[in-house]
């Protein structure tokens, strides 16, 4: 190191210790007439809304990342309160929570009744879904011929997947990994 750069460095670090102690994180202090300055992003904020009963698509959006984070018991109340008030994507997200066992017990047949909750209100993922539960006769009586109506419902609502299924004439592996079939087989 050169005799000029050692100043440099040390006016360097200096000012960067300054700036530091000057971001001190604001007090949050709660009384009768609110919250200063509450946590605004996370965990803490996601609660905070929760107890709050927000329910709106910005928080909805929210538990998608929560559960991929940390939290799927989390997720799955603010998702089953959004699900429960007519967001077709929580309805879709708590489909999926169901369907793989995350913040609660694996359930087929709620994961299938969340899908056709949302199929049901439009959702062209949610028809998606009802309709590959419906071919495989998963968390539902197999229907494969309603299957389809759904899927191709999904085709012209636009959705991508569902029309690259209608090209490969309904080939679920084309979708499902077939190292996947152990879970999506009738179970009668």
């Amino acid at each position: 190191m050169t005799p000029t750069a050692t100043p440099l460095v040390l006016a360097l670090c200096l000012a960067s210790l300054a700036s530091g102690a000057a971001a001190e994180v604001p007090v949050t202090a709660e009384d009768d007439h609110g919250i200063l300055n509450p946590d605004d992003t996370g965990k803490d904020m996601i609660v905070r809304k929760l107890e709050m009963g927000v329910v709106d698509s910005v928080t909805c959006s929210l538990g998608i990342n929560v559960t991929k984070k940390d939290d799927p018991v989390l997720s799955r109340k603010l998702i089953r309160k959004c699900a429960d008030a007519g967001i077709t994507k929580a309805m879709t997200w708590m489909s999926h929570l169901e369907n793989n066992g995350l913040g609660g017990p694996y359930n087929p047949d709620a994961s299938a009744e969340w899908d056709r909750k949302a199929a049901e209100a439009g959702d062209p993922i949610g028809k998606f879904n009802h309709g590959l539960n419906l071919m495989r006769g998963h968390g539902t009586t197999q229907d494969e011929a309603l299957g389809r109506a759904f899927i191709d419902e999904a085709a012209r609502d636009g959705l991508q997947v569902a029309k690259r299924l209608q090209g490969v004439d309904y080939d679920l592996d084309e979708v499902t990994p077939d190292a996947d079939n152990w879970k999506y087989a009738p179970l009668f």
